[in-house]
């Protein structure tokens, strides 16, 4: 594509060199770039861009967006400044993938827990309704069936444009994504255009990055704000911050809740760990799911889908027919008569729903081991946390490791061990070992127990020291049975 088409969206102060150009791809990482292609310099986080330019030009650019032309420029390429880089860079790789999302059904779904799962069930479900569909989310990508991994829960813009062009290129009508805080502050959704977007809940969670809970919050409202006044804006009416997400929204406001008045109102009438038995805008429908949280994300499920013009019938009877995520609310039945639950969960709130449908089911039949950790290098704050609402609704924890990443486990262990007072420290064990808490834990269970192992979910990998080492909670889980026949 030529130079002077890419740049059409994007206001420019400046130009040094010829635009009449062929552009043969987007950058804004320069160790990826190849020659023909366009750089575009941003100020990251960790890096600054604009340190890059003279590598990029080495590996081949022949033009560099940036917001100050350098001084010393090379012969040959062709310079653009404007403003904000990071704002430009979604426009720039919108128009050179060809705006994929005027050619397709885009809904973005946004808030700290249950995005995946919604993400996931509206793919799997327009699957099933026989349309090509797209997926972006935090355990894999898909183009209709195949699938690509995934590094982000939102990728870099360039990265989002490539997979949405792709998408749209191969017949895909709608598209599913998980839109992050991240992603929505450092503007990788720039460009997009929504059908949709939905809001599921907002509690503590990526306070190293966004400092406050209000930032938190303005990072997701910016989603809706930005909404066009053809798309939708389905808010959980259970959440307090449900109606400050759609306040200021151009888009058509829809409500679910399980508790009051609003456009898709769920209940539960039954539920097991087999699934649950709900009443759903007042027909009933048995789903393979557990737990209030589930329900919750069923009715976000249900209201997107008819808000994308399904009728009701033939979404409750795809309801009824969806699986739960990978590593999400994930069951396992051991030989000796306890059940193993392998859940994402990884802020006190996820664990307090988890462990909440867990007591549900149980009523009082048996007891819970609760296995469970925090990430390194990220919010500190909420490791006490996690260990108090761990604590609350268990008879037995063991702290573990999580994702360790740069910082030593035995620290992060006493961070969260902070959190329990001298009266509970004699149902807390801390082993640093996560096969050996998981070990531990299944040990200890009697028949009738539920272990609920939190906090890692679909990941296949532990990080320590920058390295990703092979790890699957199931999988040792799945061990520890066959040891067990």
């Amino acid at each position: 594509m030529k130079l002077t088409e890419i740049i059409q969206p994007v206001t420019l102060t400046e130009t040094v060199g010829c635009t009449d150009l062929d552009i043969t791809g987007i950058q804004m990482d320069s160790r990826l770039i190849e020659p023909g292609q366009l750089f575009v310099a941003v100020r990251g986080t960790q890096t600054d861009g604009h340190a890059y330019i003279d590598k990029a030009i080495e590996k081949g650019a022949v033009a560099v967006v940036c917001e100050q032309i350098p001084e010393v420029r090379q012969p040959g390429v062709t310079y653009l400044s404007t403003p904000d880089t990071e704002d430009a860079v979604g426009k720039l790789a919108t128009t050179f993938y060809g705006d994929p999302t005027s050619k397709l059904d885009l809904v973005g779904v946004t808030g700290t827990n249950g995005k995946t799962t919604i993400a996931t069930l509206l793919y799997d479900m327009f699957r099933h309704f026989g349309y090509k569909v797209g997926l972006l989310s935090t355990v894999c990508n898909y183009i209709d069936g195949e699938a690509i991994p995934t590094d982000h829960t939102t990728p870099d813009p360039i990265t989002l444009n490539r997979l949405l062009g792709r998408m749209a290129d191969e017949g895909c009508k709608y598209a599913f994504m998980e839109v992050s805080s991240h992603s929505v502050a450092q503007k990788r959704i720039g460009g997009l255009k929504f059908a949709g977007g939905i809001f599921t809940n907002l509690t503590r969670d990526h306070l190293d990055y966004h400092k406050t809970v209000e930032n938190y919050l303005k990072a997701k409202k910016a989603f809706f704000d930005g909404l066009p006044k053809t798309a939708f804006a389905l808010t959980n009416a259970d959440d307090k911050n449900g109606m400050v997400m759609v306040q200021n929204t151009r888009a058509k406001v829809a409500t679910y809740s399980l508790r009051t008045l609003c456009d898709f109102k769920g209940k539960v009438l039954e539920d097991g760990f087999e699934g649950m038995l709900m009443d759903i805008n007042q027909r009933e429908v048995n789903v393979q799911f557990i737990g209030r949280f589930n329900a919750s994300n069923l009715l976000a499920v249900y209201g997107a889908a008819c808000l994308l013009g399904k009728q009701p019938e033939e979404v409750l009877i795809a309801l009824s027919m969806l699986r739960p995520v990978s590593g999400r609310f994930d069951a396992l039945r051991s030989p000796k008569g306890y059940t193993a639950i392998v859940d994402y969960a990884h802020t006190p709130d996820a664990l307090e729903n988890v462990l909440n449908a867990i007591q549900e089911v149980l009523d009082g039949r048996g007891k819970v081991i609760t296995v469970v950790g925090a990430g390194g290098n990220r919010d500190k704050g909420k490791r006490p946390l996690m260990a108090q609402e761990a604590v609350k609704q268990s008879d037995k924890v063991i702290i573990t490791s999580d994702n360790p990443r740069f910082e030593e486990p035995q620290d992060i262990i006493n961070d969260m061990l902070a959190g329990v007072s001298k009266e509970d420290m004699s149902r807390v064990l801390a082993i640093v070992e996560r096969k050996e808490a998981i070990r531990t834990a299944c040990m200890l269970a009697q028949p009738g127990d539920v272990i609920l192992v939190a906090g890692k979910g679909h990941e296949n990998y532990q990080d320590v020291k920058g390295v990703k080492h092979h790890f699957d909670d199931k999988e040792v889980l799945k061990e520890v049975f066959d040891n067990e026949l």
